[in-house]
């Protein structure tokens, strides 16, 4: 992913960085180096939207339970 600077010294943060961060219109951005002397772009205001893994917690129901689970796998009255 790249993007061409401006005469003004401006860039066009990609829509997939935006989203992946959460921007909108009118939000700070900070950019600053890691310990890798990487260039990290964060929020100003430190929040962090959840992964994409974080929003299907509990999204499977509740589940089995361990009795549940070893009579099934055991394929046997297992008893409670």
């Amino acid at each position: 992913m790249s993007t061409k600077i401006t005469t003004k010294g401006q860039v066009t943060i990609p829509k997939g960085v935006r989203d992946l961060l959460g921007l909108e219109p009118g939000m700070e951005v900070r950019f600053r180096y890691n310990e890798k002397r990487e260039i990290v772009v964060e929020r100003v205001d430190g929040i962090r939207p959840p992964s994409r893994f974080e929003k299907l917690i509990g999204h499977a129901g509740p589940g089995m339970t361990t009795d549940e689970v070893m009579r099934l796998t055991r394929g046997d009255d297992w008893p409670s």
